[in-house]
């Protein structure tokens, strides 16, 4: 009976999930500009899942910018709409710069947008929770500490070899 309780205590252990990490990458784009990201799978109220993809192109202190990319074909996201953030009494709204983007303004499935992510790293002080609210897309996606972490360690983060940010300490 012991060592049968002992095994399924290891196989419940063995099966809970780990904690979730965000990863800075490093790389160069396709004309060869340092490029730095963090790349989230985050899930809104509703269940939905989003891609989170917060990066600078260039050197460090460079441009920062949101991007939300949904299913394409499952969502159609109109431009121009911001981007509300909220944290306690903190609110943030981040402007929509996704026309800026051929790429994305070309894009005829409309299923990303893309944000000024600056003013928020700007205010942010602490590696704070999030809820993001896009309206007419979802009601609240929630952003958890650790992918604020790597957030606000863009500005600064130095362009590495690919996979020089893979295991964060």
């Amino acid at each position: 009976m012991k060592r049968l309780l002992s095994l399924l205590l290891l196989v419940l252990w063995l099966s809970l999930p780990t904690p979730a990490q965000a990863l800075v990458h490093a790389h160069n784009d396709e004309n060869g500009t340092p490029v730095v990201r963090s790349l989230e799978s985050l899930r809104d109220l509703d269940y939905q899942s989003w891609q989170v993809v917060a990066y600078r192109e260039g050197p460090p202190g460079g441009p920062l910018k949101l991007r939300i990319v949904g299913y394409p074909g499952k969502v159609r996201l109109d431009h121009p709409t911001s981007l509300q953030v909220h944290s306690g009494h903190f609110r943030w709204e981040l402007a929509d710069v996704t026309l800026a983007n051929p790429q994305l303004a070309g894009d005829g499935r409309a299923a990303a947008a893309e944000f000024d992510l600056a003013p928020l790293l700007a205010d942010l002080h602490q590696d704070r929770p999030l809820r993001l609210v896009l309206p007419g897309v979802f009601v609240e996606l929630p952003v958890p500490p650790f992918v604020v972490a790597e957030w606000r360690s863009l500005p600064l983060a130095a362009a590495q070899p690919p996979g020089a940010f893979d295991n964060p300490t």
